[in-house]
């Protein structure tokens, strides 16, 4: 069953549908499904926690043995072949062939990489539900609320709940791109692919030394808008940003040209991935001037902060696959409501505990082969939450 409402304005409805309560077996078949669910999330758990304290440990090796193999070049203008196939640091600025220029409006700058944004002027839908109970039926109210704004992408109206008013063209007549220079080097030295795709901190490109490229392309403020009013524009307008990362070359507007800090295996006039012994690869690049010292501890920093977003995404698996599978006991007692919230409690509890101790237990297992005395301290550490939790359960009373 649906109902509508309209506000009064075009750009706000609200919609009621209602659906029969559920009964207690349709309940328990939903929960069964979210049971094999749980399940799978669960046992996915293990394997990233696990897979990531091998990557972590193995990583840390990688950076070691790099840090004790690196040598600093003295010239990045001249090739030696004395450190032919061994990891070399250097440091110096960026530089590229030719400029890279984008002739449909008239620019041009010496970067590693241009990157043209175009975002067209449309309607976008937004949603807010609430649901409730009423006469033994479930009812859900959302209103809808449509606003123009300027979008990178193409939002299909065709998806709205109410299309009419609010349709958006299903293309843009002009396409973003992003154009990167086939040949980049620090003075002598060629990088790799790997290497350049880590040249990406964009930053926007003033456009206010540049005349309008056509009669119908205005130019306002960094934007080149197709447009005709482009302070009011229409659903379908278009505008046009640019943005650049690795100034190659010295500009007049921009500055000199960006300083790079490299790690790599020269191979020839190439800067390549180094495969360390533990079997992973060292491509290293940072911008600005950085010591041997400074970029191996950027790396550790971040694969420390990527171990730990790792443990608590898998924790977080975990403690949602627990939930799932023991949720059955939630719809066993949802006639009583003072029991389903207590029972609510508990299950949310024990679910925190023993995510929490299998998570300590699945880590030590991975440090086990590395690091025996520490597995053994992050074991024992397991039993902590489940110790707790226990001392939480107050005693008998006597008998």
């Amino acid at each position: 069953l649906q109902q509508f409402s309209d506000t009064g304005s075009r750009k706000e409805h609200v919609k009621i549908t209602s659906e029969s309560k559920p009964g207690f077996l349709e309940r328990l078949s939903e929960t069964s499904g979210g049971m094999l669910m749980g399940l799978v999330t669960f046992l996915l758990s293990f394997y990233l926690l696990f897979t990531n304290e091998g990557r972590a440990l193995r990583t840390a090796k990688s950076l070691d043995e790099g840090l004790s193999l690196v040598i600093p070049l003295v010239s990045i203008h001249s090739v030696s072949q004395e450190n032919e196939g061994r990891l070399v640091h250097l440091a110096g600025a960026l530089s590229t062939s030719k400029p890279l220029f984008d002739p449909s409006y008239g620019l041009s700058i010496q970067a590693v990489k241009l990157k043209r944004n175009v975002e067209m002027y449309q309607w976008v839908e937004y949603e807010e539900s609430t649901e409730y109970e009423e006469n033994g039926e479930i009812k859900k109210e959302t209103k809808y609320s449509y606003n123009t704004e300027w979008k990178s992408e193409v939002v299909n109206s065709r998806n709205f709940d109410r299309e009419i008013g609010h349709k958006n063209p299903s293309a843009m007549a002009v396409e973003s791109f992003t154009a990167v220079s086939p040949n980049v080097q620090v003075g002598s030295f060629i990088l790799s692919k790997g290497l350049v795709d880590k040249i990406d901190d964009f930053k926007q490109l003033s456009l206010s030394n540049l005349e309008d490229p056509h009669a119908d392309v205005t130019r306002g403020g960094d934007y080149f808008y197709h447009s005709e009013n482009p302070r009011r524009p229409e659903v379908g307008d278009l505008r046009v940003s640019f943005f650049y990362a690795g100034l190659s070359g010295d500009d007049p507007y921009l500055g000199s040209a960006d300083k790079v800090t490299v790690v790599a295996r020269q191979r020839g006039d190439q800067l390549v991935p180094y495969r360390t012994k533990s079997g992973d690869f060292l491509d290293i690049l940072y911008p600005g001037d950085l010591s041997v010292e400074e970029v191996f501890q950027k790396e550790h920093e971040s694969n420390t902060m990527k171990t730990w977003a790792l443990r608590g995404a898998g924790w977080l698996a975990m403690f949602v696959g627990i939930s799932l599978m023991t949720r059955i006991f939630h719809t066993l007692v949802d006639w009583f409501p003072v029991v389903r919230d207590l029972v609510n409690i508990g299950l949310k509890a024990f679910a925190f505990c023993v995510a929490s101790s299998l998570s300590l237990l699945t880590i030590s297992i991975g440090w086990l082969f590395y690091r025996p005395l520490w597995a053994l301290l992050v074991g024992l550490l397991s039993v902590v939450p489940i110790l707790i939790a226990k001392s939480r359960v107050p005693p008998k009373k006597q008998q």
